[in-house]
């Protein structure tokens, strides 16, 4: 019985140490610091410590628009690969565009080619005219319902790779409606640079620059069809004052940000600052391989979102698979501009159509008043199970003091984030740690109105209500884990703090208090109990 009794006792005070140990670091600075950094800790939510709230919109739109644009131009490409000249071409709506061919039979053979080299595009002959004939080409119904469907999961991913490498703890990142995005960012407290970080489409294209035409004439209108006029942005070391260079490229990427397999930080660029050094996968290794190789001495432009950060002339073949983005960067814009490259470009633009910045003052109040919950719902409790069962009821409210304690702990441990909701799942949990030792008491009234011995009793009582207690907390468990696989962030928090407290719950309802009665029983067999 002894035995029994010690090693039981030994875990207790071995979980109390630990729990104490692992509560510290969240709720006092009383540790040393390195000890602090080092420790695990409760994390809080935007309701309670405040930082960014954003709704963003996907222009789906604009993404049908873009991907149209890509079939445009892929098209030509096929078109002057396989031989056949392409006259020019132009949208036709948002869904297609047509391209012009010389007379002969240029149209016909292009609309084989393309029908089996680009299956997501009904292609077919337009109308002829003397100058030659037109192909028609639209995107199917099903690649633009793939696309509108799409937007907003791949939105959603993406953003939420940027912050995961941004490094937000618990961010909320949901899909909103048929075109919004809900992104919920706590403890952020720069809202520019977070709208800048998931609002940024991130597309990055390799382009030539066409240095055989004049940029001066195509400012003043004269474009060559092929060619775009795009603006690299410089800053002027003496002054500070920013300038954009006007460039003339190639509209047409030779190579896009999809091919990239790892994007970091480095130090040290010919400008003596950040730079973010790139690496291709295998596709894009041997890609960016066969463009330095044919087109050595030319100058490549690397742009992002429309905007040129550096055009380097080719002066060799690059083999390795590697390449650099330089310009005036701070450590933390470099930084950034990794962070969305390695996580890839958004589907589609977004707009941010509300943003909100959460004080800590509103998070500070929704503390205070949780905790004030807790606290009175505390102290109910344990006033009525004192007055009710008596000396039973006190060590049930001992074991109450446990719960709360290991459920902080283990709260910690796991670096959880604690909400409003998660507030109210400690709450609750507090009313179900003295919902078992109820059961538990009843059954032991049970067996001493039968005038057993009160040792008997208590050992009955345990025994019969057993398998009630693990039955009811097994089902609030299963509906806690539904509740985190399927709830959103508000939901999830409240799942976790539920599922913990049922967990320990157990524990404490019938190992803790259990304890109590088998001590006072080895060192003297009660002959009747308060209860």
């Amino acid at each position: 019985m002894w035995k029994s009794i010690q090693w039981r006792a030994t875990l207790i005070a071995v979980l109390t140490v630990v729990s104490i140990v692992a509560v510290l670091p969240s709720v006092s600075d009383i540790l040393p610091d390195a000890w602090n950094r080092k420790m695990p800790k409760i994390h809080l939510g935007l309701d309670l410590q405040g930082g960014v709230f954003l709704r963003l919109q996907v222009e789906i739109d604009k993404a049908i628009e873009n991907t149209t644009l890509r079939y445009a131009d892929d098209s030509r490409s096929i078109c002057r690969e396989k031989g056949i000249p392409v006259l020019g071409w132009q949208k036709e709506g948002q869904e297609g565009f047509s391209l012009s061919f010389p007379p002969g039979d240029f149209a016909g053979r292009a609309v084989s080619l393309l029908k089996d080299e680009l299956p997501s595009l009904d292609v077919s002959l337009g109308e002829s005219t003397g100058q030659g004939a037109r192909l028609v080409g639209r995107m199917k119904p099903a690649e633009i319902l793939a696309i509108r469907n799409n937007a907003v999961v791949q939105g959603v991913e993406t953003i939420r790779n940027r912050i995961d490498q941004f490094g937000v703890r618990e961010p909320q990142i949901v899909a909103e409606g048929e075109d919004r995005i809900v992104v919920q960012l706590p403890g952020v407290k720069d809202q520019q640079r977070a709208i800048e970080l998931v609002g940024k489409t991130a597309l990055l294209e390799f382009k030539l620059v066409d240095e055989g035409a004049s940029v001066e004439d195509a400012l003043k209108g004269a474009v060559p069809e092929d060619d775009e006029i795009l603006y690299q942005k410089s800053v002027d070391p003496q002054s500070g004052r920013a300038n954009k260079i006007p460039m003339l490229v190639k509209k047409r990427a030779m190579l896009t940000g999809d091919t990239i397999k790892t994007a970091k930080v480095n130090f040290g660029s010919e400008r003596g600052g950040a730079y973010v050094s790139l690496s291709f996968d295998p596709r894009g290794t041997k890609v960016f391989d066969r463009i330095t190789a044919e087109n050595v001495k030319r100058r490549l432009a690397i742009v992002l979102d429309g905007t040129i950060y550096s055009a380097p002339v080719i002066q060799e073949r690059i083999s390795g698979g590697e390449a650099q983005i330089t310009g005036d960067f701070t450590a933390e814009q470099a930084s950034d501009l990794a962070i969305v490259l390695r996580a890839g470009s958004l589907p589609a633009p977004v707009k941010v159509i509300q943003n909100v910045t959460v004080g800590p003052s509103l998070g500070q109040d929704s503390i205070r008043k949780g905790l004030r919950a807790g606290i009175i719902g505390a102290i109910l409790v344990v006033v009525f199970m004192i007055v009710y069962y008596r000396f039973a009821g006190l060590v049930a409210d001992f074991a109450l003091v446990f719960n709360i304690l290991f459920l902080m702990a283990g709260m910690a441990l796991l670096e959880a984030t604690l909400t409003l909701p998660g507030i109210a799942g400690v709450i609750l949990a507090i009313g179900m740690a003295v919902d078992s030792n109820v059961l538990i008491f009843e059954r032991i009234r049970e067996e001493i109105r039968t005038k057993k011995a009160v040792r008997a009793s208590i050992d009955a009582g345990y025994d019969k209500a057993f398998w009630t207690v693990v039955d009811s907390h097994v089902t609030t468990l299963i509906t806690a884990m539904i509740l985190f696989q399927f709830g959103t962030g508000p939901i999830k928090g409240f799942a976790v703090t539920l599922s913990m407290g049922v967990a320990i719950n157990l524990f404490t309802a019938l190992v803790c208090t259990k304890v109590v009665f088998d001590y006072i029983n080895a060192k003297r067999p009660m002959q009747a109990l308060s209860i």
